[in-house]
């Protein structure tokens, strides 16, 4: 099975750990862990361990948008990028070992402009080989237009793909 997802905010997570997270003090870190995440990405990742034929369809700009592309080669998930200009978000996680708590931040990305928007929705077109299924999954960065996802599912429809969506809010509602 041919699974293509589709991640308009794309990210590289950092993940760290600290024994305690203390309010205006500095506190010293444990090794950091880089990997690729956002929505689809992180579906395509996911689908690949499991066996399926995965390509992630993404924006990506700058350093952090080359580091996501070379993390997902290294796990051999398939890659369709469509540049951009603003670099790719980092979001990160903090885990307090004393506790096992984690806390997360989550940044809400640089704007897409309309040519890089619309360039993720030609590109579902032009893929190499059709898919079986189509996953839309994760936020809109500012830019993209809220009903972004339901033009994904009537290009899905055009091509007799189906689809699903995973995301909240209008992008969800309007999807």
């Amino acid at each position: 099975m041919q699974i293509l997802t589709v991640t308009m905010n794309p990210a590289v997570d950092l993940l760290t750990s600290v024994e305690h997270v203390v309010p205006t003090l500095k506190m010293r870190c444990g090794p950091v862990r880089r990997d690729p995440g956002g929505g689809g990405v992180n579906v395509a990742r996911v689908c690949r361990r499991l066996g399926a034929e995965a390509t992630a369809l993404f924006t990506a700009g700058g350093a952090t948008g080359a580091l996501l592309e070379q993390l997902l080669a290294e796990e051999d998930v398939g890659r369709h990028v469509v540049p951009a200009a603003a670099a790719t978000r980092e979001d990160f996680t903090v885990l307090e070992t004393s506790t096992g708590s984690e806390f997360r931040f989550v940044v809400p990305g640089e704007p897409l402009s309309e040519t890089e928007w619309q360039g993720c929705l030609d590109a579902l077109g032009d893929v190499r080989v059709k898919p079986d299924f189509i996953v839309a999954s994760g936020s809109l960065p500012p830019g993209a237009p809220e009903d972004f996802y339901a033009k994904v599912g009537a290009v899905a429809r055009a091509n007799n793909v189906p689809w699903a969506l995973d995301a909240s809010g209008a992008a969800l509602r309007r999807g």
